[in-house]
């Protein structure tokens, strides 16, 4: 049986992209490790790299990222709306295929320990790989930053690491790895710059404060794009789908006069996921077939894309394109839309001129927006 994890280093660096080139070329030299997604974020000043492959050679990959970019990123200089303690700031595996959580708490250990012979950065270990219940939870570990943490481990015993000295590197600060099992990353930004009503709505919606299970979440204020964001962590989602985050968010917004401009995805999310309805509830700005993990491993033997390309002939409205899907996809749709029997989306058929997605739609296809940019406006009335 093939074994097959994943790994998600998150750099603190997403402004300058040679210096995100530099370090994807480091780990993607390793022979038997796929890079399956790359993003970088100014406002957050972060980069978040997906790989997957072999066990070891996935963990040697990680520690050439770690190494290069202890080369090129300097803390002390660093500023971003993200919380952070290291260059690189988590290194967590995910089992995918033919291992298992524990298999992924040893080899984070291991690399954890092959850090600080290398490199001599500190290691904090978090998730399934903790050594301790306090730090379990990545929030603990990364309380008050880099510049807290710089301070904090010359005397207080609690926030020494648990392998290396207890002292930070000098420009690299601290790394935290850890196992865990699929976590999405999911951004929700607002029409409005007040960060506090984003903090408000995070607050509320997350389940240390009362809200929702498996769901962590922080106001960020984006700087560049005049926006505030509500930045959501899914631990299960399977339980927590991000169409019922989505929609506690829209709702918390409108409390403050606010809403949901549009939201994100930051990496890859497992296929069965992207199976729920986006248009109504989620808004992505990307929607790609290659957000799906499934579909981005060039390992695998079988590889399905998401949904069909679009064509020259394919009908727009408001300029977006119209895609056709299958009779089951519709009924997965209707079936978590319980306070509306004729979602309005199927009811467009009535509305639109004879065309090719009404002629399709008549024979037992349904149309739906799947899209590349914000909500397509209010639906429409007749």
């Amino acid at each position: 049986m093939k074994r097959l994890i994943e790994c998600v280093p998150n750099f603190s660096e997403g402004r300058d992209a040679a210096k995100v080139d530099a370090i994807v070329s480091a780990m993607s030299g390793v022979s038997g490790v796929y890079v399956l997604d790359r993003e970088m974020d100014a406002d957050h000043n972060r980069c978040v790299i997906t790989l997957a492959g072999e066990p070891d050679s996935v963990a040697e990959a990680a520690l050439l990222g770690v190494g290069k970019a202890m080369e090129l990123i300097d803390l002390t200089k660093h500023t971003g709306a993200h919380p952070r303690v290291g260059a690189t700031d988590v290194v967590p595996f995910i089992p995918i295929e033919g291992v298992t959580l524990e298999d992924c708490v040893a080899l984070a250990r291991r690399t954890g320990h092959e850090i600080w012979a290398r490199y001599r950065i500190p290691v904090f270990f978090y998730e399934a790989a903790a050594l301790r219940p306090d730090r379990v939870n990545l929030e603990n570990v990364r309380r008050g930053q880099f510049e807290a943490l710089r301070e904090e481990m010359k005397h207080n015993h609690d926030r020494q690491p648990d392998v290396g000295e207890p002292k930070v590197h000098p420009t690299a600060g601290v790394t935290v790895v850890g196992a865990r099992k699929f976590l999405i990353a999911y951004n929700v930004n607002l029409n409005t710059s007040d960060v506090g009503i984003a903090n408000k709505i995070a607050k509320a919606i997350r389940f240390s404060s009362g809200g929702l299970r498996y769901v962590k979440s922080m106001g960020v204020e984006l700087k560049a794009r005049n926006l505030a964001q509500v930045s959501i962590n899914l631990t299960d989602f399977e339980q927590t789908p991000m169409h019922r985050v989505y929609e506690m968010v829209k709702r918390e917004a409108e409390r403050y006069g606010a809403s949901p401009v549009g939201s994100e995805i930051v990496g890859l999310i497992p296929k069965k996921q992207s199976k729920w309805p986006r248009t109504f509830f989620c808004n992505w700005k990307t929607s790609r077939p290659r957000r799906c993990l499934k579909t981005s491993l060039p390992l695998r033997s079988v590889v399905r894309r998401s949904r069909p390309t679009r064509t020259a002939n394919s009908p727009t409205w408001r300029g977006h394109s119209w895609k056709l899907w299958p009779l089951r996809l519709r009924r997965q749709e209707a079936a978590a839309f319980p306070h509306s029997p004729a979602p309005w989306r199927l009811r467009l058929a009535r509305w639109l001129p004879d065309s090719p997605a009404k002629r399709s739609l008549k024979r037992g296809m349904s149309i739906d927006f799947r899209r590349n940019s914000t909500l397509c406006g209010a639906p429409p009335t007749n």
